[in-house]
Formats: C-alpha cells, sequence, structure tokens
C-alpha cells in the first residue's frame, strides 16, 4: 500500500522533473523587441540597455555594489525599482555608460578613463581596493534585456562552459604563478604586478520574429574580456600590451575602459529557450538523475518496511489483542498495547513542543508552495528575486496555520497559559532567525557590503512581521482554542506507567541519531547544488528536480519515524511526541556537519568576516530546516498512533 502510494506520487511528479528548465516564460516576463534606428514603432525599440549588478566572489562572501569601484559610472539616470527578495540577495541593478544600438556596431569605443596617482591619497585608496578585488576574484555581473551577459571558455573534457560574470582582472604572484582568470591569457607574464580587464568585446545575438514589423528579440549577450594598455588613451585603437599595474607603483597610471560591440543573428534559438545554453552548461544532470535514484531506492525500502509492519505484523498484533477476552489473555499482554493508557500522555515542555510544531507547519506550507510554483516556472532565474520574495510572503500569511497547528496540539496536552503559547508561537522561532539575521547584517554594514539591508527595509520587514504575521497568528490561535481538544481514540490513566529498562538501540538517543542518517542520505547530493548556488555563485534551476526531492524527503521522514516510533512502543516506551520530533529533525545535525565539511573542503573564502557570515546564515537554514523536518516526523507519528490504538479493543 504505502509502496504503490510512493509511485503514484512519483510517476506524477516526473513531468516537473523532465524539462526543469522549458517552462520558464510563464505571465509577467514579456519579451521586448528591438528594430533598427530610424525603424523605431511602439512595439521596438532600438536602443539597448546594459545594466551592472553587484560584484562578488568565491573566495568571499561579501559582495559590492558596482558604485563601490573605481569604474565607468552612469549617474544621470534611475536605477531599477527592486523587489523585496533582490534586496534581500543583495543584487543592486544600476544602469551603466555603456549604450548600443541594434545591429549597429562599433569597435574600440571608449568609455571612460581614470587616473589614478601614488602621491594622491583618495585615488591611492581607490587603485588599492582594485587590486585587493583582483586579488580576491571577483566578478562583473552585466545584464542586457534582462539576460546576464556571459562569459564562455573551454574547460575540461573538451566542454564549453558560460558563466554569468566575468573577473574585474587577474594577478601574476611573485613566483610567477597566475592567479584564476589569469590562466586564460598567455601575455600576462609580468611577476608581481596585476592586469585589469579594461576592454569587453560584445556580441549580441538576436532572432528575427517571422511576423513582419514584430523586429527582432535579443537571446544571448556573450562578451570576451581583455587587457589592453592603449597606444593612444584618447584615441584607442585597442592595441598595445595588456594593462598593467605594478604591486609597488610610482608616479600616475591611466586605465582606459572601452569597448566592441558586435551583432549576430541566430535563426535557431528562439526568445523561450535564450537561457537553455546558460543552463545547460551549468553542473551535471546526470548527477541530480543519480541523486534521485538514490533517493528513490531509500524511499521503496523504507516503504516496504513500512508495509510489512501495517500490513502483516500490526495486522497479527492487532487480531491476536482484538481475541484476547479472558483476564488469564488480557495479563498475558505484551508489546505495544500494554502502554495504550500512556500513549496519549501530555509530552513534558509540552509549550515548547507545540511551537516549534506552529512554526514548523508554517515552514512546511511555505516550503510546498514555493517549490510547487517554481517547479511550474514562474520563479525561474529570469524573474530576478522572485523565490525569496515569494517566500518572505507566503511565510508571513501562513501566521494563521501556525496559530492553530501550535494552539490545537497545546490545548491537547492539556496546556492552559494560552497567552504564552500565541505569543511564544508567533515570536520564539522568527525572533531567533530575526536576531541571527540582524547581527550578521550588522557585520556587513560594517564592511561597507551591498548585501547590507537598508535600515528602511528592515523596518518594512519588521511591519510585515508584527503587522500581518503576528495578527495572523493570534487568529488561528483564536480559532484552535476555540475548538475542543483533539479526541484521543483511548483514554489516558491517571498513574504513569513504569517504563522497563532499554536496550541500548531502543534508548532515545541512539534512535534519534539513527533516524536522521535516511532523510539526509536522500537529499546531501542536491544539498551540495543548493550550496553551490548560494555560496559559489552558480545559477540554480533544477526546481523540478528540488521539488521531487522535498516529496522524497517528507516520505522517508515520516516512513524512518514511524518505524522507529513502532520499536519504541513494543519496547513499552510511550515517550514518543518528543522523540518524534527529534527523530526526523536530527537530519538537521548532519545538515550542519555537512555545511562545516563543505566550508573546509569545497569553499575558499578567506577573511574573519566572511567565515562568521557563513555560519551566521547557516546556523538559519539549520533552525528553518530542524523545524521543517521536525514537524513532519511528528505529524506522521501522530497520525500512525492514532491510527494503531484507534483499531485496538481496550477495556
Amino acid at each position: 500500500m504505502a509502496i504503490q502510494s510512493s509511485t503514484v506520487i512519483f510517476t506524477s511528479l516526473l513531468l516537473c522533473v523532465i524539462r526543469p528548465g522549458a517552462a520558464f516564460y510563464l505571465p509577467g516576463l514579456a519579451p521586448v523587441s528591438f528594430c533598427e534606428q530610424g525603424k523605431e514603432t511602439a512595439e521596438c525599440k532600438s536602443e539597448i540597455e546594459l545594466f551592472v549588478n553587484r560584484l562578488d566572489s568565491v573566495e568571499s562572501v561579501l559582495p559590492y555594489e558596482y558604485a563601490a569601484f573605481d569604474f565607468c559610472q552612469n549617474t544621470g539616470e534611475k536605477r531599477p525599482s527592486e523587489n523585496l527578495g533582490q534586496v534581500l540577495f543583495g543584487e543592486r541593478i544600476e544602469p551603466s555608460p555603456y549604450k548600443f544600438t541594434f545591429n549597429k556596431e562599433a569597435k574600440c569605443q571608449l568609455v571612460c578613463k581614470k587616473t589614478y596617482s601614488s602621491s594622491n591619497q583618495e585615488t591611492k585608496s581607490k587603485l588599492d581596493f582594485l587590486k585587493k578585488s583582483m586579488l580576491l576574484n571577483y566578478q562583473h555581473h552585466w545584464i542586457v534585456d534582462n539576460m546576464p551577459v556571459t562569459w564562455c571558455y573551454d574547460v575540461e573534457d573538451g566542454q564549453r562552459f558560460c558563466n554569468p560574470g566575468f573577473p574585474i582582472g587577474c594577478y601574476i604572484t611573485e613566483n610567477g604563478h597566475p592567479k584564476d582568470a589569469c590562466v586564460i591569457n598567455s601575455e600576462f607574464h609580468e611577476k608581481d604586478t596585476y592586469y585589469i580587464f579594461n576592454h569587453v568585446d560584445i556580441t549580441i545575438f538576436y532572432h528575427v520574429v517571422e511576423n513582419e514589423g514584430q523586429g527582432a528579440r535579443l537571446v544571448a549577450a556573450k562578451l570576451e574580456p581583455k587587457s589592453f594598455k592603449q597606444t593612444h588613451v584618447d584615441q584607442p585603437d585597442c592595441s598595445g600590451p595588456p594593462m598593467e599595474i605594478k604591486n609597488q607603483f610610482s608616479g600616475d597610471v591611466t586605465v582606459p575602459y572601452t569597448y566592441s560591440v558586435s551583432f549576430h543573428e541566430e535563426k535557431n534559438i528562439r526568445w523561450a529557450s535564450r537561457w537553455d545554453y546558460i543552463l545547460e552548461s551549468m553542473p551535471h544532470t546526470h548527477i541530480q538523475w543519480f541523486s534521485i535514484m538514490n533517493s528513490l531506492v531509500i524511499v521503496l525500502f523504507l516503504s516496504g518496511m513500512v508495509a510489512m509492519i501495517m500490513l502483516r505484523t500490526l495486522h497479527k498484533d492487532i487480531a491476536r489483542y482484538n481475541q484476547m477476552d479472558s483476564t488469564e489473555d488480557a495479563q498475558e499482554e505484551f508489546g505495544w498495547k500494554l502502554v495504550h493508557g500512556d500513549i496519549f500522555r501530555a509530552p513534558r515542555k509540552g509549550m515548547l513542543l507545540s511551537v516549534f510544531l506552529g512554526s514548523g507547519a508554517q515552514i512546511l506550507i511555505m516550503t510546498f508552495v514555493t517549490l510547487f510554483f517554481a517547479c511550474l516556472g514562474f520563479l525561474s532565474p529570469a524573474n530576478r528575486g522572485a523565490l525569496m520574495t515569494c517566500a518572505v510572503v507566503l511565510w508571513v500569511l501562513l501566521g494563521t496555520p501556525a496559530g492553530y497547528v501550535a494552539s490545537r496540539f497545546y490545548k491537547s496536552f492539556g496546556g492552559e497559559k494560552w497567552k504564552t503559547n500565541v505569543l511564544l508561537t508567533a515570536l520564539l522561532c522568527p525572533g531567533i532567525v530575526f536576531a541571527d539575521f540582524f547581527l550578521m547584517n550588522l557585520i556587513l554594514w560594517g564592511e561597507g557590503s551591498s548585501a547590507a539591508i537598508p535600515f528602511g527595509t528592515l523596518v518594512a520587514v519588521l511591519a510585515l512581521w508584527f503587522c500581518i504575521s503576528v495578527p495572523l497568528t493570534f487568529i488561528g490561535a483564536y480559532f484552535g482554542f476555540k475548538k475542543q481538544a483533539i479526541e484521543h481514540p483511548v483514554r489516558t490513566n491517571q498513574i504513569p506507567r513504569q517504563i522497563p529498562d532499554q536496550s541500548f538501540y531502543t534508548k532515545p538517543l541512539p534512535g534519534i541519531i539513527m533516524g536522521g542518517i535516511l532523510p539526509f542520505g536522500c537529499i546531501f547530493i542536491q544539498l551540495f547544488f543548493i550550496l553551490n548556488s548560494i555560496w559559489s555563485h552558480q545559477m540554480y534551476y533544477m526546481f523540478g528536480f528540488l521539488f521531487l526531492v522535498f516529496i522524497i524527503l517528507v516520505i522517508t521522514c515520516s516512513e524512518a519515524t514511524i518505524l522507529l516510533c513502532y520499536f519504541h512502543l513494543c519496547a513499552e516506551d510511550y515517550h514518543w511526541q518528543w522523540r518524534s520530533f527529534l527523530t526526523s529533525g536530527f537530519t538537521a545535525v548532519y545538515f550542519l556537519v555537512y555545511a562545516v565539511h563543505y566550508f573546509f573542503s569545497k569553499l575558499q573564502i578567506t577573511g574573519t568576516a566572511s567565515t562568521i557570515l557563513y555560519f551566521g546564515y547557516t546556523m538559519i537554514m539549520v533552525l528553518i530546516f530542524f523545524l521543517f523536518t521536525g514537524t513532519i516526523g511528528f505529524f506522521a507519528c501522530f497520525w500512525f498512533v492514532t491510527k494503531i490504538y484507534s483499531v485496538v479493543k481496550v477495556d
């Protein structure tokens, strides 16, 4: 029965997985048409704008605004508005001085020039910041027609990787070893020297719309960064040796910034699939399928175990218990029926457990709805910031289920301090997350990073919390406390039953530790790609895989908890409430251990501030994951216990 239901779920979800990048352009993302100068209409325009985003690095958690660097600026135009998700992720999109006319090529156009003097402290500090950024391999992120301008280069196995960013420059060490981006250019050979990429060759690919008068649509924008010292700075010809800056320089140095742009018609790529060439070069879809198959085997194994227990062992137990009519037979009872008078006894710290369940239910529903919309394509990378915006708004609006679940279970635990319960549900877990987030934001403010949330946005987030989420939590709690307490199928004895001595495997701690292994085994490969997208700035788009893994995780947590719950009940240990929550919630501890391993083995992050930020944000994710998985385990075990004791005859 359990195997069959799992198979149905997997079959129905495969539709989301087969082409995870194919349904990106749903309502909200309209195409823009371009035409040549002099042929503009209301439907198409000739000017192509290039926007710049914040710069980031895989060696530092601290991104910086484009304006923080001494690049060519465009201060006359108003910057585009950003949604809540973009602000929370630290995106800072600004207009740039790079302007193109559709289908009009330009060669070695001068944008601006910057002069630095070793005797001028202001310009010297700007150059020092630029050199430090090159040393940490900070990368530009440019946007044309809401699409990243990519830097494509060859990687191992003859494959080509298209990076949605390109480096500022590179550094040749004192030993003559190139660092990072320097590898792509053999002309960089001076020791202890910085080379700045001050020229870009941009190629814009377009697709002509078949209907006449519709113009053309941009389907790709690629560039190649180059370094030129320029023979004539005021009249550049994009020739000469690379633009080098000695680590210890004296006098003045002038850096000219130039660009060339060309256009190429692409007949085979249509606007709806223009992200494919970027996404297909992202990490390894075949590994994702291996992860799904691995998780599927675990789920089928657990489903088989649970089905065997429920259809064979439990069936025999229930039949035997229900046939015991005489007193002599009743005295020979053993196993899980013996604890029927204590199975629904209120747990210790029931207030805290009910608060965790309310917050966990809020996160569970939020995650399901967010991933469902992402799977449909509404929250694709093309819709910047939409994923975080959707998650935050859903969390705020789901205060009612949180209050309802917390109050219902707190009342069933026999609690009477309803005011304390509803206040803790509304403030405890969100308060811990906000306090951690605020401390991390103070560090970002101190470092001058673009990821620092502006004070106005913090006030807006607090307003969403206290003015919407908290009242909705109170409303949910009101309806929860107004209803009758949850009716249990068996009565609870007044005197608690003594629990016999337990073997090592049925003691609470070993069971809790073992319970988190299988759920973590289902998600750890997917977790690698998620951490890559967050900390290594790779684009994540496989929401179909992620949604499927989410369903697998829910099933695995439920079945593993039910399995261990049954074993503990057979050992006459009836303290299942906290154990069921902690059994699946312990998956978060494995998540934390993996995050530590990932930091030391995969990342190149340096600096105290970046390290504190990494672990600070990781603790937020671990807490959310703990509440989420723990709630799944409790609900599954609650259903299981209610089900089995409702079909047993009890005198």
